[in-house]
């Protein structure tokens, strides 16, 4: 015969499971409560670093004649003053301005090896890529084809040249390396095109400078849609943008990115610039 204690103690075991199995249930039935809440949250993203300086590379180079309107050729930048580059700008050669992915990146560039035509104490002149130095393949890096794969060459701008060398010197030798971009205010977004063609200009970006990667996402029926490079800082897209609050979301070529919420209002006009949130 069973020992009434051995009863009461197998009892109050499993009065003591089923407890801890509703607790469980419980916290279990909150936890996919909170899930369902929080779906809207934005995920937590991985922390990258600042953009740094980058390791000094040997180079040359020579300045060529323009204007404010003129030095943001083949990036599509169309007044660098009036756009916050100022004249401390540069046309990159074709290996480094890779097909405009480059466009506003900033670098710091010495004059070196050049007792003759190097200013003294080689002060560091800072510029930024809005520019493509056309390679020329019928001359030799000797004669005037400096911009030619694979020179690493900067064609700066004229009225900057002289802080780090004479006009006289034509062609000097340089170490350059990349440096962050110093902007004031946000990324700005000029929306060009019509409504079955967008066209995008991406400018005044901090941090890395370069962009590699826009996003944009309406209020409505635009989910997130990748815009594609049309040329130089001209991003391009036919998806349905019209008629929608527009959020931008841009990413350096250092991965980090940069998301601009409902910068465009739903009544926004072709020709217009919005301002977004920059990298600090």
């Amino acid at each position: 015969m069973a020992s009434p204690l051995r009863a009461l103690s197998v009892s109050a075991t499993l009065l003591l499971l089923v407890i801890a199995l509703a607790s469980c249930e419980a916290k279990l039935s909150a936890y996919h409560a909170v899930g369902r809440v929080g779906q809207n949250v934005q995920p937590v993203k991985e922390h990258k670093p600042k953009f740094k300086p980058g390791p000094w590379t040997k180079g040359h180079a020579t300045f060529y004649e323009g204007g404010t309107g003129s030095f943001g050729g083949a990036c599509n930048y169309k007044d660098v003053v009036a756009e916050g580059y100022g004249l401390n700008t540069a046309a990159l050669s074709e290996a480094l301005f890779k097909k405009g992915q480059t466009c506003g990146a900033c670098y710091e560039i010495k004059c070196t090896d050049d007792p003759k035509w190097c200013k003294p104490g080689q002060p560091s002149l800072f510029v930024t890529g809005t520019d493509l130095c056309p390679p020329n393949p019928s001359q030799s890096s000797e004669n005037g084809g400096w911009c030619n794969s694979p020179l690493e060459h900067f064609d700066i701008a004229k009225p900057v040249f002289n802080q780090i060398s004479d006009y006289s010197a034509g062609i000097i030798p340089i170490q350059y390396r990349r440096v962050p971009c110093q902007k004031k205010g946000g990324i700005k977004f000029t929306i060009m095109g019509n409504p079955w063609f967008n066209q995008v200009i991406v400018w005044n970006v901090g941090g890395a400078g370069d962009v590699v990667s826009v996003q944009v996402k309406g209020n409505d029926k635009l989910k997130w849609t990748q815009l594609e490079r049309d040329w130089g800082s001209t991003w391009k897209t036919s998806a349905h943008m019209v008629g929608e609050s527009l959020t931008f979301r841009v990413r350096a070529s250092d991965s980090r990115y940069s998301t601009s919420w409902h910068i465009a209002p739903k009544n926004w006009q072709f020709g217009q610039t919005f301002e977004g949130k920059n990298f600090k």
